[in-house]
């Protein structure tokens, strides 16, 4: 299979922070004019223009199947030398290079044993304190639940199975009950963004994970290793969508990938998978900003409900399983009966009305201006 590829490896970070600072990224003179989607798109093409220079991507041949998460550096260059010392082998038709070529394989399949046998060994240790984390392992070892993908289903199938599933479950609701909102303290209003700063930025950039979308023009690890240099931009680029209430529109453009969500199910039928949709990191970040500032107005007037665990500091799953269990206990231990109501809504996330979605920050949690926008 043929993909391309930029050689990251050979991207030197000197060369990258120099190029960054002759480009428009660090002319703050040249940004006050920008609208925040334009600033979006100067920060993609002014990092492509760069990287095209630096590493231009390449057309390279790979297999379907990855790699071992054992499999090494070490085992690929050893495998190599195997190769090479095969072909002389068969060249030359000499007893010392049959031999050459044998005794080398033998120290290949030695290694590989090795590293095998290492990365297991380590990894169940590592995992032995959490049991789901091992079992995962353990599966994967045994290679159990691995569905391979089904390429019969197209882009378009996708594409209109997940548009007729919401509309569906949104037009048996229709004739709904309209919702009612409680209004919260009059005085707890949030109308506008405080400014972020160029630390904050910095901060939230190292705080990231590792990981990366394909629409990124930089990967993480790369935006985390010249942060310094381009944070004033981002700062600018992230304030003017804060003080703007306006999202750029390449932050709302996502990778999708559909994924089996269980393994029993046919991969051949669309009806076995779910979207998970993967933003730019630059889109991440935003969302964190946002999130902080209204997680803080959120706390600070008590507006969040007293039960929830979910998207808090020190709630999780756990809280909520231990209240669960808490009243079943209490009750008992008072000699009643009782009974658990669990809903699993379908396509919960898909389906929230848009309208409602903006009735409720504004209604319950005043919500308002730039904010609401």
């Amino acid at each position: 299979m043929s993909v391309v590829r930029r050689p990251w490896h050979l991207l030197d970070i000197d060369d990258l922070r120099q190029s960054l600072l002759e480009s428009q990224l660090c002319r703050a003179d040249s940004w006050g004019d920008y609208s925040v989607d334009e600033l979006a798109l100067l920060y993609d093409s002014e990092i492509t223009s760069v990287l095209d220079v630096l590493t231009p991507a390449r057309t390279i041949y790979c297999r379907r199947r990855p790699s071992d998460p054992w499999y090494d550096q070490e085992c690929r260059s050893t495998k190599r030398v195997v190769r090479r010392l095969e072909r002389a082998a068969r060249s030359s038709n000499t007893p010392e290079a049959t031999t050459a070529w044998l005794t080398k394989r033998r120290e290949y399949h030695a290694l590989v044993r090795r590293k095998r046998q290492s990365f297991w060994l380590t990894k169940v240790d590592a995992e032995k304190s959490s049991p789901r984390r091992l079992w995962r392992s353990i599966d994967a070892l045994l290679s159990r639940g691995r569905v391979p993908p089904c390429d019969d289903i197209t882009a378009d199938q996708f594409h209109w199975f997940f548009d007729d599933k919401v509309a569906g479950v949104r037009l048996s609701t229709a004739d709904g009950t309209p919702p009612t909102f409680e209004p919260m303290l009059s005085a707890a209003s949030f109308c506008q963004f405080q400014p972020t700063s160029i630390d904050k930025v910095i901060d939230a950039v190292r705080d990231l994970p590792d990981k990366c979308c394909a629409l990124d023009a930089l990967p993480t690890r790369l935006l985390k290793a010249v942060v310094d240099v381009i944070a004033p931009f981002l700062t600018h680029l992230f304030n003017r969508s804060l003080a703007t209430g306006c999202v750029p529109d390449v932050f709302k453009q996502a990778f999708i990938t559909p994924l089996l969500k269980k393994s029993d199910l046919d991969p051949a039928d669309v009806r076995s998978y779910r979207p998970i949709s993967n933003l730019s990191v630059l889109s991440k970040l935003l969302e964190r900003l946002v999130s902080r500032q209204l997680l803080a107005h959120l706390e600070r007037f008590r507006l969040l409900p007293r039960m929830q665990s979910a998207y808090r500091i020190n709630h999780s799953t756990e809280t909520a399983v231990l209240k669960v269990l808490s009243d079943i206990l209490l009750a008992i231990d008072a000699g009643d009966l009782s009974a658990l109501v669990i809903l699993d809504l379908s396509a919960a996330f898909d389906t929230v009305d848009r309208s409602i979605l903006l009735q409720r920050p504004e209604i319950s949690y005043r919500l308002g201006g730039q904010v609401l926008h």
